[in-house]
């Protein structure tokens, strides 16, 4: 175990992780696999290809598991880690609205949903303004000059 980028709480290395690094991973392996299908290096043009077709989903499952306590990722808010074993943790809703979150849902999705079900909104604002989706989305770097 060790301070994890100088924070407060100790959590294990196997467990601190950067979603540039694994994000620039799996941006790669994406890109050996569609070389390999068209026969010819697709080079940047695969990476951009991943970066606008994955990164967005990618992340957002990166933001997940940090509030879950799962893995900490550096790039992403530390007081967020493990959030959802301190707050909703009696919430009838919070599994709900994490599996839409985590299938890609946006937050008028989920108060479309919320309403459609007849559940009590101020419970399903208080979680939507506590994880607070729309703040959390972060540029990928490792192209910087993708747009």
């Amino acid at each position: 175990m060790h301070e994890c980028m100088a924070f407060t709480f100790e959590i294990p290395d196997e467990h601190c992780l950067s979603v540039h690094e694994i994000g620039e991973e799996e941006a790669q392996r994406y890109k050996w696999i569609e070389s390999e299908k068209a026969g010819r290096d697709l080079g940047e043009t695969a990476i951009r290809s991943w970066i606008r077709h994955h990164w967005n989903g990618f992340l957002r499952h990166r933001w997940i598991e940090h509030l879950e306590g799962k893995t900490f990722w550096i790039e992403l808010d530390q007081g967020d880690f493990g959030l959802l074993k301190r707050a909703f943790k009696d919430s009838p809703l919070i599994d709900t609205i994490l599996a839409k979150l985590k299938h890609g849902e946006e937050n008028l999705h989920i108060i479309n949903w919320a309403l459609d079900m007849m559940h009590p909104m101020d419970e399903v604002h208080e979680i939507l303004l506590t994880l607070d989706v729309n703040s959390r989305r972060i540029e990928c770097l490792f192209i910087p000059d993708y747009y």
